[in-house]
């Protein structure tokens, strides 16, 4: 069986084709999506792409599921993973009630969906204000944001910092270059110039979220794409063989990566 990972990260099966823009690791190869997919037409059995599709504007993310129908045999079946707007919305709604209410308990808890609903769309530097906010101490209901956004809790909140004693020569000979590229394009733009520059380059990287989909929208996105059939499963349910032993969603124990997350699966008539 031919799988394709599109988007990958540092989640992919080896055995699989992997692409990513930045890849993690030699089995993903280096591919931007807004592009054709470099595939002939039905070369793939399973295509399968987790919190990508949200990463592209609505006009992006269509191009993107008609290229992946394009490159899926007839029969084949493709996996799309998104953030669950429906979900966000409804404990919106839920935590709000309850803060009018008065209820302590879902004061953070508000703040935090209010951060997962528009944070990601907004921000100006990587990471944002959800960032900020896991990384305070002690971290407001810290439970909840577990429940939230699963493993990314750990990888947000790991020390990222970088000693200048470990530095290769390679690394501060970069830095150097950097620190000189910035003092030019200053002296030519001007500190409110580089500032724009700065937020510009960083909300085209590829961050930031462009779209949101629900269960309405994403079925409809499906069937405008030439899919048939798409239905709603769980993170360890599929009608790709053998899905669960993959851990793509699930972790070896059982836990969700993502369970935040709405998941479908449609098919190539």
């Amino acid at each position: 069986m031919k799988c394709l990972n599109l988007g990958c990260g540092t989640r992919f099966h080896p055995e699989w084709v992997n692409l990513d823009i930045a890849p993690a690791a030699p089995e993903v190869k280096k591919w931007d999506l807004l592009g054709d997919l470099p595939f002939g037409d039905g070369s793939f059995e399973v295509i399968y792409h987790s919190h990508v599709l949200e990463h592209f504007s609505r006009s992006d993310g269509q191009r993107l599921l008609q290229r992946c129908h394009r490159v899926l045999g007839r029969g084949g079946i493709i996996r799309v993973v998104v953030p669950d707007l429906e979900r966000i919305a409804r404990i919106y709604l839920r935590a709000l009630d309850r803060c009018l209410a008065g209820d302590e308990v879902w004061k953070n808890r508000y703040d935090w969906i209010l951060l997962e609903m528009y944070d990601q769309a907004t921000r100006d530097v990587s990471g944002g204000e959800m960032l900020a906010y896991v990384r305070r101490e002690p971290i407001p209901d810290r439970e909840f944001v577990i429940e939230r956004i699963g493993r990314e809790f750990h990888a947000m909140t790991a020390t990222r910092r970088h000693s200048r004693h470990n530095r290769t020569p390679g690394e501060t000979l970069r830095e150097a270059a950097n620190w000189i590229r910035r003092k030019m394009v200053r002296l030519v733009v001007g500190q409110q110039g580089m500032h724009a520059q700065a937020i510009g380059a960083f909300r085209e990287s590829g961050e930031v979220h462009r779209n949101m989909y629900d269960r309405y929208s994403l079925t409809r996105a499906l069937l405008e794409a030439g899919f048939s059939s798409p239905r709603i499963v769980g993170p360890a349910e599929s009608s790709i063989e053998g899905w669960a032993g993959l851990h793509l969603d699930t972790e070896p124990d059982g836990r969700v990566y993502k369970p935040d997350s709405l998941y479908m699966e449609a098919e190539r008539a």
